[in-house]
C-alpha cells in the first residue's frame, strides 16, 4: 500500500510536469509564465496527496509515503522498527517503480531537460539555501500533521492542510530546492535520472526537520493542556472503521490525551 501510494504520487509528478514544462506540450505551449506552471503543478500534486491519504489503501497503511515520516512515528514509538524497515523499503521501491511506468510510456519527454525525470535538486541560491528550506517545510509540514491528528476537532482534516501544504510549497519553495521533503521521492527521480546534486541534503533536513517537529509539539502541547502530551496513531487518517495496524493506538484505546 505504501508502495503504491508513493508510487502514485509518483506518476502524477512525472505526467504533470511533463504536460506543464516539456516544450513540445500544448500546455506548455499554452502556459508560459513558469510561476503560473509550479502554482499548478502544486495544485495538481496537492489534489493527488489528498486523494492518496483518503483512499482506502491510505486509510489503512496511515498514508506516510515517505520515510522521514515513518522515522518520525518510529521515534513516537507508534511503529515497530521492522515494520518501519518495510515501509521504508517499500516506498523507495514504489516511487521508483511509478518513475519507470511514466517513463515506458512517455519515454524522452520525461527524460530530457527541463522535465529530467522530475528531479529534486538545489536551485540558484545554492546547497545551504535548499537545506534550510527542505528543514524548514518538513518541520511545518510534520508540526502539522501532529497537532491536526492529535486533534479531535481537525483529525479529519489532516490530509486537507498536508495537500494545501503540498501545493503551497511546490508553487513557493520548489525553486530553492525541488521541494522534495522526501528522501525516496527523491531518490525515485535521481536514480533513473544519474543526477545526484547534493543529494545529501534530501537523506538528512527533511528527517532532521521532522524530529525537530517533535520536540516542539511536544513543547506547545504541554502548555496548552497542562499534560505530558502523547501521539494517538501514526496514521494520517485515523477517522475510519479500518483495523488499525500501529502500536498502542490511542484512537482504538481511547486514552491518550487530545488536544
Amino acid at each position: 500500500m505504501e508502495a503504491w501510494g508513493l508510487g502514485m504520487f509518483m506518476i502524477a509528478a512525472g505526467s504533470v510536469w511533463t504536460l506543464l514544462a516539456y516544450p513540445g506540450s500544448p500546455v506548455a505551449q499554452a502556459v508560459r509564465d513558469p510561476l503560473l506552471r509550479l502554482a499548478l503543478m502544486g495544485v495538481a500534486m496537492g489534489l493527488t496527496a489528498m486523494g492518496i491519504i483518503y483512499s482506502p489503501w491510505g486509510k489503512q497503511s496511515g498514508a506516510h509515503l515517505n520515510p522521514a515520516v515513518t522515522l518520525t512515528f518510529l521515534r513516537l514509538g507508534k511503529v515497530a522498527r521492522w515494520d518501519a524497515f518495510f515501509y521504508i523499503l517499500f516506498q523507495s521501491m514504489g516511487g521508483l517503480l511509478g518513475v519507470v511506468l511514466v517513463y515506458i510510456v512517455l519515454g524522452e519527454k520525461l527524460a530530457r531537460p527541463p522535465v529530467s525525470f522530475v528531479v529534486t535538486a538545489p536551485g540558484r541560491d545554492g546547497a545551504t539555501v535548499a537545506f534550510l528550506a527542505e528543514f524548514m517545510i518538513s518541520f511545518l509540514l510534520m508540526l502539522t500533521i501532529l497537532f491536526t491528528t492529535n486533534s479531535a476537532r481537525l483529525m479529519r482534516l489532516t490530509g486537507v492542510f498536508a495537500g494545501i501544504l503540498v501545493a503551497v510549497y511546490i508553487a513557493v519553495e520548489a525553486p530553492f530546492s525541488g521541494m522534495s521533503m522526501n528522501p525516496a521521492r527523491t531518490v525515485a527521480s535521481a536514480l533513473p535520472a544519474g543526477v545526484w546534486t547534493d543529494i545529501w541534503i534530501y537523506f538528512t533536513a527533511p528527517v532532521l526537520g521532522m524530529q525537530l517537529a517533535i520536540n516542539v509539539y511536544r513543547f506547545v502541547a504541554r502548555l496548552i493542556t497542562k499534560k505530558e502530551p502523547t501521539v494517538m496513531c501514526a496514521k494520517l487518517n485515523h477517522h475510519t472503521h479500518r483495523r488499525c495496524i500501529f502500536k498502542g493506538c490511542g484512537y482504538k484505546a481511547g486514552q491518550a490525551h487530545m488536544l
